[in-house]
This record gives structure tokens, C-alpha cells and sequence, in this order.
């Protein structure tokens, strides 16, 4: 009976530190993955990444290691999206305007016109991770277009100006007569105000300015236009603009790699992503202000105010647009409606409770124009 026990007891031990064995390397193991950028290395947009990169690999402890590459490493920009489908990347970060082609709703989660329907940065922020805009954007990629892959957003975009020009821009008339770069759903959006569009990545936006091939240009925000040289090109610089309010990048993860992550890694990719959104778009905020100001103070920029005329159109155009595709597609529709209920709750509430930002301004600042800013 002894010689029995101690064979039960030897045989528990043993079972126990089998598991304890593979549960020990399971927490050691390191997961090495590849990811691609949409945006060229010298982009504003690039530090996204490079700093979500960092975080993972802090928050995990080293058990997760990403190599970072910038656009056209492996594949051109815009087949980013595919190629973490096909596993040719192990993940990419981009921005979803950049595959807009595939199916008309993946703007809705890059370039919105209007908010959508007034909504500011943090409203669809609440929507994507609140309101079920991320379980949508998902669907879409994985049951619309069939796509094995998942996504997270990994900021929150500021609005985007109107963009750069030989000249101010007075009415809406002169607008269209501009041959003019844009991407994602404001292309569509410009096209239906009456205007000549050239799609173009990032690192091919100034020579294409300098060639004359385009007249004027949109990209992102003041740092990313001034990181790929924008102000040196073009000294007319117009914002505000309602063509893209607000929108995300992301991290496109591959499925089989995602599947491959134990529970508590899949739990820090969320929280690092979370994180970085957070972070990078206060960082994005502040570098903004810096790099408008170093373009009038030092490089002649002349930052120009949009004719509330234009921004009217804008909207107008928008919304013929979102109802074409609304009827064109059901799912677009479905997200649509998804954000105008969320913006129902959102916009009202903000008009009510929070403070009239230009009457505070005014009231504390009224007169100051670091800018210089043109009316024309």
C-alpha cells in the first residue's frame, strides 16, 4: 500500500510540474512579429508606431518583439491591408482611408465628413470603443471583406485642414477649378463639390507639387504636412475644414498571429494600443501647435481662414454623398446609422453641458493672433 501511495504521489508531482513546465514556458515564450507602415519613416504619423512598437515590447516584458518598417519596405502603402491578410506581414499600421477602395464603408472609420454629424475627436473616440464603432469596423473586415485579420485604433486624429495653396482660396467657386490631392472618402467628397482629384501616398504629395502635376494639397494635420515638407512648396496654408473631422489609425493584426498570443498578451496588445491612442493624440495636439507656429515665425507660411461658405458646402456635398452610398450599400448604411444615433446622444448633450469654446477664447484671448491668420 506504502509502494501504491508513493506512486500516486510521485505520479501527482510530476503531472504538476509538467504543467507548472509548460505554463512557465508559455509566460517566457517571445512572440517576434513584423509590421509595415503605411506612412514613409520621415512622416509625423510614423512616430505612431514606433512609439505603440516601444510600448508593447515595455508592457510585455519583452515577450513580444516587433521589427518596424516604414512604407514601401515590403509593400507599397496602400497594399498594407492585404498583405497582413495574406501573412506576407505578421501586422501594419496604417490608416483605413488608404484601402477606402474596397468597400465604401471602410471611410467611415478614416475619413467621416462632418464629425460625422458634429461629432468631435473625443465623441467618436467614445463611439469606436463605447458606442461599437471597433466591433463594427471588424465586422466589416472580417465578414464584408472576408479579410483574416483584426484591427485596433492606435490614435485619435485632430481635425484636417483644408490644405495648401498658391493662393488663398476665396469661395467655392475657385476651389473647384484645383487640381488638388486628397485620399480615403474626402477624395469623394471633394469630387462631388465639382472637383479635379488626384489620390497620391504621402511621399509622393510635394514632387507632384513641384512637377505641377497637382495645384493644391490636403494631407493630415500641421506637423505631419510640415514633416513631409509641405510649407516648402506652398505658403497658403487654409483650415479650418469639415472634409475629415476626425478619424484613427491602426494596427492591423494578422489572425493566426493574434491567435498565437496567451489571454494576458492579448490583453496588453489592447491596453498598449488604448494607451497610445490616448497618448499620441495629446502628443499630436501639442506638436501641432509648435509646428504651425515655427511655419509662420521662420518659414513664411500664411495660415489662411476658410470661408464659412465653403465649410457649408462641404457638409452639403457630404451629405448627398452619404446618402448615395447609404442606398449603394447596406452596410454603409448600417454604420452611418450606428454613428448618427451615437452622435444623437453625444452633439445635443455637448451643446448643453460643456462651455461655448469660442466665448471663453474670446473672452481670455481675444486679439491674440500668433498666426497672423488671413481672411480672404
Amino acid at each position: 500500500m506504502k509502494m501504491k501511495k508513493c506512486i500516486v504521489i510521485l505520479a501527482v508531482v510530476s503531472i504538476s510540474l509538467l504543467f507548472l513546465s509548460v505554463s512557465v514556458s508559455a509566460q517566457t515564450k517571445v512572440y517576434t512579429w513584423k509590421i509595415q507602415s503605411a506612412f514613409a519613416a520621415g512622416a509625423y504619423e510614423y512616430v505612431n508606431p514606433k512609439d505603440l512598437v516601444a510600448r508593447l515590447e515595455e508592457m510585455s516584458g519583452g515577450r513580444i518583439k516587433v521589427e518596424i518598417l516604414p512604407a514601401g519596405a515590403i509593400v507599397p502603402a496602400f497594399e498594407v491591408l492585404d498583405a497582413v491578410h495574406k501573412g506576407v506581414i505578421d501586422a501594419g499600421h496604417g490608416w483605413s482611408g488608404f484601402w477606402g477602395g474596397k468597400h465604401p464603408a471602410v471611410a467611415l472609420f478614416g475619413s467621416p465628413g462632418g464629425g460625422p454629424f458634429g461629432m468631435g475627436s473625443e465623441d467618436y473616440m467614445s463611439w469606436l470603443y463605447i458606442g461599437g464603432g471597433l466591433d463594427l469596423y471588424n465586422e466589416l473586415l472580417q465578414k464584408e471583406l472576408k479579410y483574416d485579420v483584426l484591427a485596433f485604433p492606435t490614435s485619435i486624429d485632430p481635425p484636417e485642414p483644408l490644405g495648401w495653396f498658391k493662393k488663398p482660396v476665396k469661395s467655392t467657386a475657385e476651389f473647384r477649378g484645383i487640381k488638388f490631392r486628397t485620399a480615403g472618402m474626402a477624395a469623394e467628397l471633394f469630387k462631388e463639390m465639382g472637383m479635379s482629384v488626384v489620390i497620391l501616398p504621402s511621399g509622393e504629395i510635394v514632387p507632384a507639387l513641384e512637377r505641377g502635376v497637382i495645384d493644391g494639397a490636403e494631407f493630415h494635420s500641421p506637423s505631419a504636412d510640415m514633416s513631409i515638407g509641405l510649407h516648402t512648396v506652398r505658403k497658403f496654408f487654409h483650415m479650418p475644414s469639415v472634409h475629415q473631422p476626425t478619424g484613427n489609425m491602426e494596427l492591423i493584426i494578422n489572425r493566426k498571429k493574434w491567435d498565437e498570443l496567451p489571454s494576458d498578451l492579448k490583453a496588453i496588445v489592447r491596453a498598449a494600443c488604448i494607451a497610445e491612442t490616448l497618448y499620441f493624440s495629446l502628443k499630436h495636439l501639442d506638436q501641432n501647435v509648435k509646428d504651425l507656429d515655427a511655419m509662420v515665425t521662420k518659414h513664411g507660411v500664411n495660415v489662411v481662414e476658410t470661408p464659412k461658405e465653403m465649410i457649408m458646402e462641404m457638409l452639403k456635398a457630404w451629405d448627398r454623398l452619404a446618402e448615395r452610398k447609404s442606398k449603394e450599400s447596406p452596410f454603409f448604411g448600417k454604420v452611418l446609422a450606428s454613428q448618427k444615433v451615437w452622435a444623437g446622444r453625444m452633439v445635443p448633450y455637448r451643446l448643453v453641458a460643456h462651455p461655448p469654446y469660442d466665448t471663453i477664447a474670446d473672452y481670455y484671448w481675444k486679439g491674440v493672433n500668433p498666426y497672423k491668420v488671413v481672411k480672404p
